[in-house]
């Protein structure tokens, strides 16, 4: 192993080891009650399964196959999810062929931050990863299953899957994926025809038209966002079958992997004589095999919260210093659109994660032994799937890059180092991403225009006021404040004015999304505006140094004067109200630090 690899993981498993061990203490007193229904009374049974039929009901008064629940956040509005509509029915086939059954147990909520983005929903969407966790709980309490299918793609609903499901780390689980969509109008054309339209220089019919074409079918969105790297690091870690992140909807294979979950699941549960539950594959070295396969893509900051949320489901204790290590010595291996111009198609066909998962474990930079939902080993994960005929089976991904300006080897790496930055400083502690930031705008010092709306930084831009070098600082945009919204809506305003020769750069307590492009934006910062952080003591014209070398965010302001200005406290109710933002108050003030996960199930504040 790498030895930064190997002491990063020792020490998480150190400071993890009374939450861990407290953790595992429940799952496995949990465990020796499987079957779960055997503890059921008759009448509790007799409604568990009054609506099956008569063959399903005789399976299940027996206690010697599995009932397998599936938990899907099926929508047709989302592109992304609406091929889950045919999964019920392939899965309950599957698992009828293995002598067991399968139940619908219970539907999830799941948004859609492309829809959203720049709306009054968008407040809602990180809170809605909490809601998917206790929605999965919901519907894995009844106590009628052995093992779970996980049917989530995008970028709240797996992390969200994932928490809830770890509540019942007792049972077997697999993340079952649906694929991304082919690959449509060029990323950087779409790229090229958003900057024109926040220029003023196209309409509105020219840019839908070049919108629709870039999202144009059912399928997850191509680009290297939050949902693409949320079926990166599953697989990775152990959680997919092997090749299963990118195969496209609808075609044979995707349904022949389906199956083979479905039937990989059913052995994997304790009635079949499985020993292998959820709490076993999320370990503390598959956490930091999702780590490293981030950092090594240039994958989601939104993963900054989000892998830290799901290690604390299962005992496990992460925190961004964890992710500034491994970044410094995990290799970039890839360029996937907004980190270049390729899409996860053109990864997926230049050898995909097997490429990728055999040259991290040659590399020593990912654990090998460690469990995962097709037995002990990462590395049956170097295989990809295919068709032959109608049988399924795995072939060794190839030993050379098929496209070396979308996916490389690691003596052959685009940079020596990933692409996440944390910052600390005067202003607070945030992180940046720089794998699409170029070396030449990593370090902007510049005076400050300071917003508390993204919408004003948007007029701000379209009435010529931003057309000077400057760190627009957008604040009260924390979880606290109005639920942490991306605010990806303001990357073609910052674009065009780093284009026309300006030093630009973004600080904000909120988020950028995992399609966070080319200017450098220090996110995520706390203490957030909205707690008092220095944030909200900023002025216009406050020289800001965001340094993504050095890691320091500062504003040139002494400590005394600094802590001696007013705290700005706007009225922060028009988006704490409407839309269904009122029903998340509770959420809100609760809600823990960016670092500590952005959750209100876990908040070291209240512990």
């Amino acid at each position: 192993m790498h030895p930064t690899v190997e002491t990063v993981t020792r020490r998480i498993i150190e400071r993890s080891q009374p939450t861990r061990d407290d953790y595992l203490a429940r799952m496995r007193r949990l465990k020796a009650q499987s079957p779960q229904r055997s503890t059921l009374s008759c009448g509790n049974l007799a409604h568990g399964f009054a609506a099956c039929g008569q063959k399903d009901k005789d399976v299940l008064r027996l206690m010697n196959q599995a009932n397998v629940a599936i938990v899907s956040a099926y929508n047709d509005m989302l592109s992304a999810h609406q091929p889950y509509e045919r999964f019920p029915d392939v899965i309950r086939r599957a698992v009828h062929e293995m002598g067991s059954v399968a139940q619908f147990a219970g539907g999830t909520p799941a948004m859609c931050d492309g829809v959203t983005q720049g709306q009054p929903g968008m407040d809602l969407s990180l809170f809605s990863r909490d809601v998917i966790a206790m929605s999965t709980a919901v519907a894995l309490s009844h106590n009628m299953f052995d093992a779970a299918l996980l049917l989530g793609i995008c970028d709240k609903i797996v992390p969200g899957l994932l928490i809830g499901a770890l509540s019942f780390g007792y049972l077997p689980a697999i993340l079952v994926p649906a694929g991304p969509m082919p690959s449509g109008l060029p990323n950087k054309e779409k790229q090229r025809i958003r900057q024109l339209y926040a220029e003023g220089k196209i309409g509105k019919d020219e840019l839908l038209e070049s919108e629709s074409k870039s999202y144009h079918s059912p399928g997850t969105c191509t680009f290297y966002g939050t949902a693409n790297s949320n079926q990166l690091l599953v697989e990775v870690m152990g959680l997919h079958l092997p090749g299963a992140a990118f195969t496209h909807p609808n075609t044979l294979l995707r349904d022949a992997l389906t199956t083979a979950a479905a039937q990989q699941v059913v052995r994997l549960s304790v009635p079949n004589g499985g020993q292998v539950s959820l709490c076993d594959v999320v370990s503390e070295k598959s956490i930091v095999n999702a780590l490293v396969a981030l950092l090594c893509t240039g994958g989601s900051t939104n993963h900054t919260m989000h892998w830290v949320a799901i290690a604390r489901a299962a005992g496990i204790l992460i925190d961004w210093n964890d992710f500034s290590e491994l970044s410094a010595v995990v290799p970039s291996l890839t360029r996937i659109y907004p980190n270049g111009q390729s899409d996860v198609n053109a990864f997926h066909e230049a050898g995909g994660t097997g490429f990728l998962i055999r040259e991290l474990l040659d590399a020593g930079l990912l654990h090998e032994d460690v469990q995962t939902v097709m037995g002990p080993g990462l590395r049956q994960y170097t295989r990809m799937p295919v068709l032959e005929g109608e049988q399924l089976v795995w072939k060794e991904a190839p030993k050379e890059t098929g496209d070396p300006d979308v996916l490389r080897g690691v003596d052959a790496a685009y940079a020596p180092d990933g692409g996440l930055r944390v910052l600390d400083g005067n202003l607070g502690r945030g992180v940046i991403k720089v794998s699409a930031v170029a070396p030449e705008h990593r370090i902007v010092e510049a005076p400050a225009m300071v917003f508390e709306d993204q919408d004003d930084l948007a007029q701000a831009f379209k009435d010529g006021l931003l057309e000077k070098d400057v760190v627009a600082v957008v604040r009260f945009q924390g979880p606290q404040a109005n639920g942490m919204p991306e605010l990806h809506k303001l990357t073609p305003y910052l674009g065009v004015l780093q284009d026309r020769g300006f030093k630009v750069a973004l600080v904000t307590d909120g988020r950028m999304s995992g399609a966070s492009g080319k200017v450098p934006a220090a996110i995520h910062v706390y203490p957030e505006a909205a707690k008092g952080g220095p944030l909200a003591r900023l002025r216009d014209g406050d020289i800001i140094r965001v340094d993504a070398e050095a890691g320091t965010l500062a504003v040139a302001v002494g400590e005394d004067e600094l802590a001696g200005r007013p705290v700005s406290k706007p009225d922060l109710s028009r988006v704490r109200q409407d839309i269904g933002r009122e029903l998340f108050g509770w959420m809100r003030q609760g809600a823990s630090t960016a670092e500590t996960g952005a959750s209100a199930f876990w908040n070291p504040e209240h512990d």
